[in-house]
């Protein structure tokens, strides 16, 4: 089973110029990928991570320049296809969703804390995961749009995952 980061980035373009490129294009997604799985928020924490897991980092990435600074996390990030991104994201995470005649998928709708914008009024997040219990694992997620409700917006997740064989359970909120 193919599980590298890096065999999954042929669905993610780099879409940065061929000028200024210090830093090979996996290299910056994956320290970012890894830095959000442990907590990273901000571009800052994401370099800063880099910075501290470098020797680690090195084991498998090229890093010819050494880890990115923050602008250049945030500068790639915010400009990278977020289409492309998810289907990156999902090729990777379906590998990693472990598939058995056993596989429990739960799918629950929760409400970011502390989402809502007062300032611009915008309302707070609501999103929805598919849990694959047995590797403890979120490989799905998506936020409902503005107007609407998890009855939506579960379709176009299950539309997104691999769940042969899987058994699908919902909250009552979904039924």
């Amino acid at each position: 089973m193919a599980t590298s980061i890096r065999k999954h980035l042929s669905v993610l373009p780099d879409p940065r110029g061929k000028q200024g490129r210090q830093h090979l294009f996996e290299d910056i997604v994956t320290i970012a990928v890894c830095a959000v799985i442990c907590g990273a928020d901000t571009w800052t924490e994401v370099s800063q991570f880099g910075e501290a897991k470098v020797k680690w980092f090195k084991t498998f990435l090229k890093l010819p320049h050494g880890i990115p600074y923050h602008d250049t996390f945030g500068t790639v990030f915010a400009v990278i296809d977020p289409d492309a991104l998810e289907r990156f994201f999902l090729s990777w995470i379906n590998t990693l969703a472990e598939k058995s005649e056993d596989r429990l998928i739960a799918i629950d709708g929760k409400t970011l804390r502390r989402s809502f914008d007062r300032a611009s009024d915008k309302a707070a997040i609501h999103i929805f995961s598919a849990w694959a219990s047995a590797n403890d694992l979120c490989f799905g997620q998506l936020a409902t749009d503005a107007k609407s409700n998890e009855i939506t917006a579960i379709p176009k997740l299950l539309e997104l995952l691999d769940l042969e064989d899987a058994t699908i359970t919902i909250d009552a909120m979904g039924c």
